[in-house]
């Protein structure tokens, strides 16, 4: 029977580990915890079962050594969705985790975090719902050819994110960065009146923490971005694939380390 019980703790090893990861927010802590809560394991069969009907039961053994540890919070993370959900209650966090993450049923997961059923159902839709509307970018684009920014502009709309402003000049885009909240900006280059995007680039940077996407037709350009490394360039002229991927890819990838301080 232990040959039993030791096989299937083998096979949840990487569930496991993954969820243990995603709990602590570091690979490093997430695999100790693993490797403490499998020990306990171990030790005690009887409270898990023989064969064993549902993994929750371990699911609930890591939350319990990670809250004894006086850990019971994440370390800092850089990816998007990761650090939203750390912005909710511990519980919901680990909840929607339990859930989207390792796959258990509503009920499953209610019982590992001691809610009720319904009770978790309210609390899922409530997560999705915070997720969603985080997940949607206030986008500032800063671009002195008006077809060009009103073309951008619609692109941003149609992939359900929000237009907060548009700017032709490196006044008016520190305008827009200090009165509308932009969590992302699309820059041209040089702007009208002889102003600068990477000079706009940098204040977004250092004093805003928005992540920022290049748009240019000047290859002289890109020597200039790739040495200050501010942000990835769409040349023009540009797709409408092109754009939206970048997007996509500035909303959901990790935001690198600069930003995170």
């Amino acid at each position: 029977m232990m040959r039993i019980y030791a096989r299937e703790l083998n096979e949840h090893l990487p569930s496991l580990r993954r969820y243990a990861r995603a709990l602590t927010g570091s690979v490093d802590q997430g695999d100790d915890l693993v490797t403490r809560c499998v020990e306990a394991a171990v030790m005690a069969p009887q409270s898990f079962g023989i064969p064993m009907k549902t993994p929750a039961p371990l699911y609930a053994l890591l939350h319990a050594l990670f809250d004894k540890e006086g850990e019971g919070k994440p370390l800092k993370t850089q990816h998007p969705i990761e650090r939203v959900l750390a912005r909710r209650p511990e519980t919901d966090r680990r909840l929607y985790l339990l859930v989207a993450l390792e796959e258990l049923t509503v009920d499953e997961a209610a019982k590992v975090v001691n809610l009720g059923t319904r009770e978790a159902l309210s609390r899922l839709v409530k997560i999705r719902e915070f997720l969603r509307q985080a997940m949607t970018a206030r986008v500032m684009v800063v671009e002195d050819n008006a077809i060009a920014a009103v073309d951008l502009s619609e692109m941003i709309s149609d992939m359900g994110h929000v237009v907060c402003g548009t700017a032709a000049t490196e006044p008016e885009a520190l305008a827009l960065a200090n009165a509308g909240s932009p969590t992302l900006a699309l820059l041209d280059v040089r702007l009208a009146q002889g102003g600068s995007g990477i000079a706009v680039a940098r204040t977004l940077r250092d004093r805003f923490a928005v992540p920022v996407i290049f748009v240019t037709a000047y290859s002289g350009d890109l020597r200039l971005l790739d040495d200050e490394g501010l942000g990835p360039v769409i040349r023009k002229p540009y797709t409408s694939d092109a754009v939206r991927d970048a997007i996509t890819q500035a909303v959901f990838a990790p935001l690198p380390e600069v930003l995170l301080h």
